[in-house]
């Protein structure tokens, strides 16, 4: 197992759409052909050293396209999940939700129930799939958590107000990887994101594979952590 020292990855799967559009095809096509490029991230990434990899998938703003877009990423989701638990149990990957799934089609919150319970004994790869998912959201979900337990609340710190984040139990991300070239996070893992390094690539997701991941891993592994400290 090649070890690059980065246990938990985040992946804004960026630039679907323009990947169809420079083929002539429309934005659809581009989703589906995210989804094989998860596939292949997914299967690369235990060993590669990667214990948690988290992917946004649909944030709270993606609610803005155009419905038959985003009736297209509902099910996507669906199929996703229904033609890849099999495969993903049986190699021990643990798969959970980021996100308030409250808004979520029943389809969707059917499958990623069924996709949660049958996965949530695995002692492999943790996959979390940020779904209606905004960092911004899930800070103000957070606080209502917290203050629902006013003991608690009233010894709040930074290290258990962790534990009422989407991402309780999980490290923070070590690297966020960002392809199609965009310079920012697009409101994702905002609080834990304080000290991620960041990697950008003008790949668009659906040509993101297994080599672009080493690529990153390899930058990432050259990077100097001082996490605030001195130089």
């Amino acid at each position: 197992m090649t070890q690059y020292g980065a246990r938990h990855v985040a992946i804004i799967m960026d630039g679907n759409g323009r990947w169809a559009a420079s083929r002539g095809q429309p934005r659809p096509y581009g989703h589906r052909a995210g989804v094989e490029a998860l596939r292949k991230i997914v299967r690369a990434a235990p060993d590669l050293g990667i214990e948690y990899l988290s992917v946004y998938a649909f944030s709270t703003e993606n609610w803005k396209r155009p419905e038959a877009e985003v009736e297209t990423l509902m099910d996507l989701l669906v199929e996703y999940l229904r033609g890849e638990v099999d495969e993903l149990d049986r190699e021990q990957v643990k798969i959970i939700f980021l996100g308030d799934d409250r808004a979520m089609p029943e389809r969707c919150k059917r499958e990623m129930d069924i996709a949660a319970a049958r996965t949530g004994r695995n002692q492999g790869l943790v996959l979390a799939i940020a779904v209606n998912y905004g960092g911004r959201d899930e800070i103000v979900r957070a606080v209502r958590r917290a203050l629902a337990d006013p003991k608690k609340a009233a010894e709040l710190d930074e290290e258990t107000f962790g534990d009422f984040l989407d991402t309780a139990g999980m490290p923070d991300p070590d690297l966020i990887i960002r392809p199609s070239g965009e310079l920012r996070l697009s409101n994702f893992l905002l609080w834990q994101s304080a000290y991620a390094e960041l990697f950008v690539t003008p790949v668009y997701w659906p040509d993101f594979d297994e080599q672009e991941l080493e690529r990153a891993l390899q930058h990432f592994q050259q990077r100097d952590r001082r996490f605030g400290g001195h130089g």
